[in-house]
Parts: C-alpha cells; structure tokens; sequence
C-alpha cells in the first residue's frame, strides 16, 4: 500500500490523467446503452404512455416470471425480428433483461433501427421482483 501512495505522490499528473481517462471511458459507455428507467418509472409508462415491454432474456429466464404483456424476443433472436417491433416504433419501448446489463446491447440496437424512445428497466427483472411487482408465468 505504501508504495502506490508513493507513485501517487510521484505521479500526480500521470495519476490525475488515468482517473480522468477512467471517468470519460464510465461516462460514455453509460451514455451509449441509453436511458434507464425504475420500475416505478416503468410503470408509469406502461399505465400512461401505453408503452411496450421487450422481455430479451432467454426462454427459461422468460418461463420464471415476466412482466404482464411483455414480448419475448431473446437477445440472440433480436436483430432477426425486428419487424416484429416495427408497429411500436413510435411508443415507448422498455427493455427487460435479468439485471439491467445486457438491456443495454438492446436498446443500442433498437435505437439504431429508429426506435428512439427505447430505454432500458434499471435493475431488470431482479429488480422488478424485488420491489414486488407483479409477474405473470403463463405466456
């Protein structure tokens, strides 16, 4: 441990430059996989916005619980069916995963395709569950 608070010391600037490059490379990745939104903002747009729900988990995470009307696109499959999505272009679209992560691929993707209110559920479906909210586990 003393000898990084000594780099440290030797090199502020060189130090300064990592963590600022460090902060930049967070930021933009963060940027790029789009807005998230909480469950309770998922909610709202669900009830307000008549916004859709993309499940892109597999189909055994799928069969454990989904949110109520989701579509199920696995993330593989997504690029494929796209034309299924093409009605909901100009509404809401909420990307579901397991934990808020892989979303992120998605939206990117959907984006690219013009689907510009695409967001992700912040947390994905762990969260989801945690707070409580309901799921269904027929399709």
């Amino acid at each position: 441990m003393d000898q990084y608070i000594e780099f440290i010391g030797n090199h502020p600037f060189m130090v300064a430059a990592w963590v600022l490059t460090l902060a930049m490379f967070i930021f933009f990745e963060r940027s790029k996989a789009g807005k998230a939104v909480t469950p309770a903002q998922a909610t709202q747009l669900i009830n307000k916005e008549n916004a859709v729900v993309l499940d892109i988990r597999p189909k055994k995470e799928w069969s454990t619980g989904h949110i109520t009307n989701a579509k199920h696109i696995p993330l593989a499959d997504l690029e494929k069916r796209l034309d299924e999505l093409s009605k909901y272009r100009q509404r809401p679209v909420i990307v579901v995963c397991n934990l808020g992560q892989a979303a992120s691929t998605a939206t990117r993707k959907l984006k690219a395709e013009g689907f510009e209110n695409a967001v992700r559920l912040s947390g994905g479906m762990t969260e989801w569950k945690g707070q409580s909210l309901p799921i269904v586990k027929k399709s």
